[in-house]
């Protein structure tokens, strides 16, 4: 049950990220909820290669390359997923920011 709710808070705040940036578009509903069940396959699949591989670059950022990590995840998420769209890389990485930080808050409040 802990999985189905966290894919449709994913849904709702990726819903939403669609709405406060420009260039990420989620047209519906079914679109948000695909889009972050491709997201968390993303993350899980390649998202733990790419973390590891660049493992030197992020220390040496003190962890702000994981924001580009998480760019490209969203931009595969959204190749895979008919609805959503980011139209370009400071889309994505605006859109992973937001993300990240409605994600972060909704984890506090909950």
């Amino acid at each position: 049950m802990g999985l189905v709710i966290q894919i449709l808070l994913n849904a709702l705040l990726l819903f939403l990220v669609g709405r406060l940036v420009d260039g990420v578009e989620v047209r519906d509903g079914k679109s948000a909820v695909l889009g972050a069940i491709a997201l968390g396959l993303a993350n899980v699949s390649i998202g733990k290669l790419i973390v590891l591989l660049t493992l030197p670059i992020t220390i040496v950022t003190l962890g702000l390359f994981s924001i580009v990590i998480n760019a490209l995840m969203l931009m595969i998420a959204a190749a895979f997923v008919d609805g959503f769209e980011i139209k370009g890389f400071s889309a994505a990485l605006w859109g992973s920011v937001v993300f990240a930080g409605m994600n972060f808050l909704a984890g506090i409040l909950l």
